[in-house]
């Protein structure tokens, strides 16, 4: 940590994440979630996004053979996201100082959400939270 930072309670740094993330899919996917939450957990950080999927994805997922219409909807996503990757790595350490190890994501054709799982390279430092003793 350095000199000078300010430290952030675990639920501001969960919404900057949440924000951030927003944003990254509006501008970088085409299209914003209808929801999103981040939680911190210890050295993780599980993103949960609600409502992702594009009418055309929706669309594809319902063809025929839908097995293939979900994995095709799948792989692009994934894909898309560890194209990415970059991105994602400075935004996560911009906010929580700490750097990403692995990122982990998958995405439901049929319920419209998406998780990401960050695994990060320590502890975000956390500011103390009265009752919660030391985060």
């Amino acid at each position: 940590m350095t000199r000078g930072t300010v430290l952030k309670t675990r639920g501001q740094l969960e919404a900057e994440i949440s924000e951030a993330i927003i944003k990254f899919e509006r501008e970088y996917m085409g299209r914003g979630p209808e929801e999103t939450r981040a939680h911190i957990i210890e050295d993780m950080i599980l993103v949960r996004l609600r409502g992702v999927l594009t009418p055309a994805e929706r669309n594809l997922a319902k063809i025929e053979d839908d097995r293939y219409g979900r994995s095709l909807v799948k792989q692009v996503r994934i894909e898309l996201l560890e194209k990415a990757r970059g991105l994602l790595e400075v935004l996560v350490h911009d906010i929580t100082g700490c750097r990403i190890r692995s990122l982990h994501t998958d995405i439901s054709t049929s319920t419209g959400e998406r998780v990401i799982i960050f695994t990060l390279d320590g502890l975000p430092q956390l500011k103390e939270t009265e009752g919660r003793g030391k985060s």
